[in-house]
Formats: structure tokens, C-alpha cells, sequence
């Protein structure tokens, strides 16, 4: 399936996400735009079917999931320039996990992005908390689907 196909609304946890913020969709897998990334670049890879723990999902399921995840890695690190990945599931609360829905964080890195490269799991744990005390603003719907559109040009050209 292109990268272009099936680009319907999807449910992420509690969320109902527009297929403006989704740049790839699979037969069971789909990734999109984080609202309040972490480091510029930071997507989200999840399987379709709503499952909150990673144990719980199928077979199947996880191996699109990660072929879904290394697809979007090699076009994410090459269109922010980066020279390393994080790619980090929280599973479960304590963990981190704020969404109970199975979610693949991929996130570009860069030499310095973090003054403790380890610091970008602590970033991780708190990023998308609507208690924080943060001044940080979400990401616009006009800011997503821009670089939701980018994205999805460049997984139509890169290898499938």
C-alpha cells in the first residue's frame, strides 16, 4: 500500500486523529506526526487495531509495526539530517506511557541535541503531559499536516 492510500481518520488511545497528521498507513500499522514533539522530527508509529500493552499485540502485528518503524526511521533521519535514532516504546504508566495505546516513538538525533544524551527519556516522560507546567505550546493542525505532507512525499520515493 502507498503512502498515500487509506489515509482515513484513525483512533490512537482516547484520540481521533485526522488523516492530515497521518503520513503512512499499512494494513495494520500507521505513523503520524507527534503534536508536541520532543526534538524536531519526533513521530509516532502505532498499529491500527487500539491495544494499550505491547505484549498484547499479535504476531503479525508486531512485524509490521517494525517494518513500519525502520521505513520511517530511514526517511526521518535523512530528511532532518540526523546522524542517530532513539526509538523508544513507553509500556504502560509507569513507563511513561500517556496514550493506552501501543506507540513507537522515532526520534532523529543529533551530536549535542541533549547536553546528557540520556536526558531525551526524561524529555520522553513529560513531553505530552497536559498538567505541565511548561510554557510550550501544540503543535497548530496547519504545522502537522505541512509536515505530515513532507513526510509522505518522501516515504512515496523512498524503497517500500
Amino acid at each position: 500500500m502507498s503512502a498515500a492510500t487509506d489515509m482515513s481518520a484513525l483512533r490512537f488511545g482516547q484520540h481521533l486523529i485526522k488523516a492530515s497528521a497521518v503520513f503512512l498507513r499499512t494494513e495494520l500499522s500507521f505513523a503520524l506526526v507527534n503534536r508536541k514533539p520532543v526534538l524536531p522530527g519526533h513521530v509516532l508509529v502505532c498499529p491500527v487495531r487500539v491495544v494499550e500493552r505491547f505484549r498484547d499485540l499479535r504476531p503479525e502485528e508486531v512485524a509490521d509495526l517494525f517494518k513500519t518503524v525502520q521505513r520511517v526511521a530511514n526517511v526521518v533521519e535523512q530528511h532532518f539530517q540526523a546522524t542517530s535514532l532513539t526509538i523508544a516504546i513507553q509500556d504502560g504508566p509507569e513507563a511513561g506511557q500517556t496514550v493506552k495505546h501501543v506507540h513507537v516513538h522515532v526520534l532523529p538525533r543529533r551530536t549535542g541535541d541533549f547536553q546528557r544524551n540520556d536526558s531525551i527519556y526524561d524529555e520522553l516522560q513529560k513531553h505530552d503531559r497536559e498538567d505541565q507546567e511548561t510554557p510550550d505550546k501544540w503543535r497548530t493542525e496547519e504545522e502537522m499536516e505541512t509536515e505530515a505532507s513532507y513526510l509522505r512525499k518522501h516515504l512515496d520515493w523512498a524503497q517500500p
